[in-house]
């Protein structure tokens, strides 16, 4: 299967790496050979997952691995993981894609233990806090790959404005060495990635976040946990209806 690097050791070592292009470059190369991959995809939310889905399954085949325990509170955890799930099941009636779901185990003490051994509540957003966040997410989701022989790994991420897509595909390609699983590269912000989420959105009516879901960045933005714990209470609580 083909490996990121067979593309991007073969740039200029100080050039600035497009992996919007890179992504394509491999992509020709699976339809030169006549192949389908399996992706296994992180995502961080039901909107990063929206275009991501609607580009990658032309070529592919993907199954969603939502894997967040830095989501802070549960019920919003929880209200995420339902809204992904949901998405992932209309999309597949509305296209006739057969995109699986599976959801990692949410373990949030383990994110908080990262940042209180490294020191990181008082990051900014974008800083060494997200670094580590970004890495412990690979890393669960390129474990699983291996786990159930999926050919790629990779992360929703990028489709975000406000991530940083240089380091999460840098992330990604040093996390592949340890793992007999490939690195997915791409910047799925790209060519009107962002905008034609938010649409996809408004189409299927998916929940949009108003934070990442860290509980770290929730605060330093002023965001209201208390009042996002009671709609996301109250959502759960409908559906049990």
């Amino acid at each position: 299967m083909y490996n990121v690097t067979e593309v991007t050791e073969k740039l200029a070592s100080n050039q600035k790496i497009n992996y919007d292009r890179v992504l394509k470059k491999m992509i020709e190369k699976w339809e030169q050979a006549e192949i389908r991959p399996t992706i296994l995809l992180h995502s961080c939310c039901a909107p990063c997952s929206t275009y991501t889905l609607e580009y990658l399954t032309e070529y592919a085949d993907v199954t969603i691995y939502f894997a967040n325990s830095n989501i802070h509170p549960r019920s919003e955890y929880q209200r995420r993981a339902i809204v992904q799930e949901k998405f992932v099941q209309d999309f597949n009636e509305k296209t006739g894609k057969e995109v699986g779901f599976l959801e990692a185990p949410y373990e949030p003490s383990q994110f908080i233990k990262i940042v209180q051994e490294n020191n990181l509540s008082e990051e900014p957003e974008g800083g060494k806090r997200c670094s580590s966040c970004f890495q412990m997410r690979l890393d669960i989701v390129a474990e699983k790959a291996q786990e159930l022989g999926y050919d790629y790994f990779g992360s929703a991420l990028t489709l975000s404005p406000k991530k940083n897509s240089q380091l999460i595909n840098e992330i990604g390609i040093d996390i592949q060495k340890f793992y007999k699983t490939n690195y997915l590269p791409g910047d799925f912000k790209k060519n009107n990635g962002y905008k034609r989420s938010i649409e996809l959105c408004k189409e299927y009516d998916v929940y949009r976040q108003c934070y990442c879901g860290c509980l770290f960045a929730a605060q330093k933005q002023g965001v209201d946990l208390k009042q996002v714990n009671r709609e996301a209470a109250s959502f759960l609580s409908d559906r049990e209806v």
